[in-house]
């Protein structure tokens, strides 16, 4: 260009509006990479630190077809179908919006203490073949849950495993197997399904509890069992301030009640995603100040406690919308899961029927 030849006109702010629009390619480059950036997965605690929930397949997934090839059809053939499936998840079983709500509790507990392992740990534990086990991790993954700890134990029982899992619930569809779970002092009960759906809470998980032969020993029980109501009640007033002895599922509400006190510390009683509940026959002014009282000198309690009088349970359970609903009576049991509920069953103390035998064939999918 000559001395003194004018410039080329340019379009005003040519070279303003390329370098927004350069910046603006690369926010969407960085964004799109950042979206390709793997979610950072929870480390699993330390099973001595946690709240630890076993949970079985079948109580953790619907597999009524599978347990019907078994039966009818033997090992091999259930195998072989579950591998020529394993690309298909299983349905949610009765357990399921129980994990979900303790996954739920888990997520808040991260964020208020980071650095903490006193949270719930799930474990998958079945008597299931290995080779199952890629179409179980494979439904997990497809809900996006966080189960990290598997005990397959290719048809032997998984029960003598629990107490080096430091299990603090173990939820079974395996009567016989939550059975044997009892006798060697471990929380459990058997998971049964719902006649109907009910939706739940998604933030906050909500358990509720009978109060004797779960929390509480069968002591009073044998007394009405023996003597009827009138003794029952003149039995409890005379025995008011005398704690009764502990049941199969105490261990689990005061786990219950730790993970809540961490929410308290931080000022969130209100707001605690955890809430408890007592649903017992007993009568309030005949009966429940031993209850009360048991709680109290345990260093526990419930967030509600509701005394029925003997009325049935269902209606009530239906307005809780408990995640799941412990009682050792089968008619209470069935009562919640007409309404709705998802119910399971703590074969312990007087009320229990006379053991039936095992049946022959136990199947791998039911634990």
């Amino acid at each position: 260009m000559e001395a003194g030849e004018p410039r080329e006109p340019r379009e005003p702010g040519l070279g303003a509006e390329t370098a927004a629009a350069t910046a603006m390619r690369w926010e969407e480059a960085n964004t799109f990479c950042g979206n390709l950036t793997p979610k950072k997965t929870p480390k699993s605690p330390k099973p001595q630190n946690a709240v630890t929930i076993a949970v079985s397949s079948r109580a953790l997934f619907r597999m009524d077809e599978e347990q019907r090839i078994y039966m009818e059809q033997g090992v091999e053939e259930y195998v072989r179908y579950q591998l020529q499936h394993e690309n298909e998840p299983f349905s949610p079983g009765p357990a399921f919006p129980f994990v979900k709500a303790l996954e739920a509790v888990n997520k808040q507990l991260r964020e208020l203490y980071p650095d903490s392992e006193d949270i719930f740990d799930i474990v998958l534990v079945t008597n299931n073949h290995a080779q199952v086990g890629v179409r179980l991790i494979n439904s997990i993954n497809h809900y996006d849950l966080f189960i990290e700890r598997f005990c397959m134990t290719g048809g032997n029982s998984p029960i003598c495993y629990l107490k080096a899992y430091h299990t603090n619930l173990y939820l079974s569809a395996d009567a016989e197997k939550v059975r044997e779970a009892i006798d060697q002092g471990i929380a459990a009960a058997t998971i049964f399904s719902p006649s109907r759906d009910m939706a739940v809470s998604q933030s906050q998980l909500r358990v509720a509890f009978d109060g004797d032969a779960v929390l509480f020993s069968d002591e009073s029980e044998r007394i009405v069992k023996a003597h009827g109501l009138d003794r029952f009640f003149e039995h409890e007033k005379a025995h008011e301030n005398k704690p009764l002895a502990q049941g199969p599922l105490k261990g689990f509400l005061e786990a219950l009640g730790r993970l809540q006190k961490k929410f308290y510390s931080k000022g969130l009683r209100l707001e605690c995603p955890i809430r408890t509940y007592l649903v017992t026959a007993r009568s309030a002014a005949s009966s429940g100040a031993r209850a009360l009282k048991t709680l109290r000198s345990w260093g526990l309690e419930t967030d509600e406690a509701l005394f029925l009088a003997g009325a049935p349970k269902g209606p009530l359970l239906e307005k809780i919308r408990p995640h799941i609903f412990f009682d050792d009576q089968m008619f209470h049991v069935a009562g919640a899961q007409e309404m709705g509920t998802v119910a399971a069953h703590v074969p312990y103390g007087v009320a229990q029927t006379p053991r039936r035998t095992a049946p022959a064939k136990q199947a791998p999918a039911a634990q």
